[in-house]
């Protein structure tokens, strides 16, 4: 995967220009009083927006908050965030009571040099999440400039993370700068041995996670529910634990290509069972597991071997708990690898989700390099995907060769554009330039939905009477 150097805040001039920044500001509420329980991700934008501040540009901050699904919702207002972010700053935040309405554009008609907006929740509109274009040049009207900071939600391809970047020029905040640096460089020039730890539910969530990860590390350390698909597709019984039997086949292949590789691919030798999934349920040890029986978290024999594998890694890359973290009696796991891996010295990168909440709660962030704020979105950057929310800003390199190339009408079948791409997607993945293709319009949404979080963009081609040529 090709890392394209971005623009950043610090590459433009922001003096006295209207700049919108994209924040992730989607913070944990109390749902009783309301009160914000977890702030770091608005401590997370602070560097960016005191920079803004400090260089007297008019600051517009635009951020979602929960998922209201009906329009705008009290609970869901940014009014909490906008206060608690005044506080951290010890300076007024505006907050407009509309995204894109009339006291929106007063407000930033209004606005002073160095002084602070926030506007409405995004999500007020559903316009957002359809990345509607003509939604995303109404927001992008109000400014100058737009600078996203919100890696959280670089994955999503939605109106105020990428399509206002089709609108206004776009850069990258600090924070998405720091994570792409430091994950960028921990995948693509790791210090070595290079030791992944994977968990989770399921094989599903991380297919394309664990098959980039094998072309990049020494050794691959799988717990939670998915290492028991694993371990099915083995021959190994399992009882009555979580298991894809769909993916059985492609746990396989996993397994061979983690031989094919010379990667050490290491799987829970015992693990920790339960009658049932409860918080009560009495856990017992056991190295095979009987039928009758699921686990619930891996067990102390693996936990020593994933420890000493940890800690003789010189990059460690973790995501996902090793077992039902969220009950105590089956947390173990997840509290060992937490610890082996703060103590590990190594560079540690923790991918959010669960992960960084088991790294926060146990009192390890501060032992460990970074901890991810984006969960879905270092997911899919460990998986290779391009983000769209990062793909559209500007590029640091302004001639950044453009490589383009059409087949007229042929391929014009579904079918044939999709197995076209399949094989050109591994031969232009690390390009440095930009790379597009033009298709009959008959395979436009196919190759669409091939190319989606590559490298390649898609162009059409018009009509023609003839069916070749």
């Amino acid at each position: 995967m090709a890392i394209m150097s971005k623009k950043t805040v610090k590459d433009v001039n922001v003096q006295g220009k209207k700049v919108l920044v994209r924040v992730d500001f989607n913070v944990p509420m109390d749902k009783e009083t309301g009160a914000i329980t977890d702030d770091k991700r608005i401590r997370g934008a602070l560097p960016t927006i005191q920079y803004l501040i400090d260089q007297q540009a008019k600051v517009i901050l635009v951020s979602h908050l929960g998922r209201p699904k009906n329009g705008p919702e009290d609970k869901f207002s940014m009014k909490p965030v906008a206060a608690r972010l005044a506080e951290l700053l010890d300076k007024p935040v505006a907050l407009a009571s509309d995204v894109i309405g009339e006291d929106a554009k007063a407000k930033v008609a209004d606005l002073q040099d160095g002084a602070i907006l926030m506007l409405e929740n995004v999500r007020f509109h559903a316009e957002e999440t359809k990345n509607d274009p003509a939604f995303a040049r109404e927001l992008s009207s109000l400014a100058e400039l737009y600078v996203n900071d919100a890696f959280g939600t670089a994955h999503r391809a939605h109106a105020s993370s990428a399509g206002v970047a089709n609108f206004l020029p776009g850069v990258m905040g600090n924070l998405i700068e720091k994570e792409l640096d430091v994950m960028g460089k921990a995948l693509d020039d790791p210090a070595r041995p290079f030791v992944a730890i994977l968990g989770g539910a399921k094989v599903s969530d991380k297919i394309g996670v664990i098959d980039n990860l094998l072309d990049k590390v020494d050794t691959l350390l799988i717990g939670g529910g998915m290492a028991y698909t694993f371990l099915k597709a083995q021959g190994k019984e399992i009882g009555l634990s979580l298991c894809e039997n769909d993916k059985l086949d492609l746990a396989k292949m996993l397994l061979d290509k983690a031989a094919e590789k010379n990667v050490e691919l290491l799987l829970p030798v015992d693990s920790v069972v339960a009658d049932r999934f409860a918080a009560d349920a009495k856990a017992d040890t056991v190295m095979d597991i009987p039928s009758d029986r699921l686990a619930m978290d891996i067990g102390p024999e693996t936990i020593k071997q994933y420890s000493a594998k940890v800690a003789g890694a010189k990059t460690v890359v973790w995501n996902g708990p090793m077992g039902v973290f969220e009950f105590d009696a089956f947390a173990e796991g997840t509290r060992a690898v937490a610890k082996a891996v703060a103590e590990s010295g190594a560079i540690s990168i923790i991918g959010g989700g669960d992960s960084a909440a088991a790294i926060e709660k146990l009192g390890f962030a501060d032992q460990v390099t970074h901890i991810s704020t984006g969960g879905g979105a270092s997911l899919e950057f460990l998986e290779g995907k391009v983000l769209p929310g990062i793909d559209a800003l500007l590029d640091k390199n302004p001639r950044r060769i453009f490589a383009a190339g059409n087949w007229k009408m042929n391929q014009g079948v579904p079918k044939e554009a999709t197995d076209f791409l399949k094989a050109l997607k591994p031969v232009v993945a690390d390009a440095k330039a930009t790379v597009a293709v033009g298709v009959p319009f008959t395979a436009i949404e196919a190759a669409l939905k091939e190319t989606a979080y590559t490298n390649i963009n898609v162009a059409a081609e018009n009509c023609h009477f003839e069916d070749k040529g």
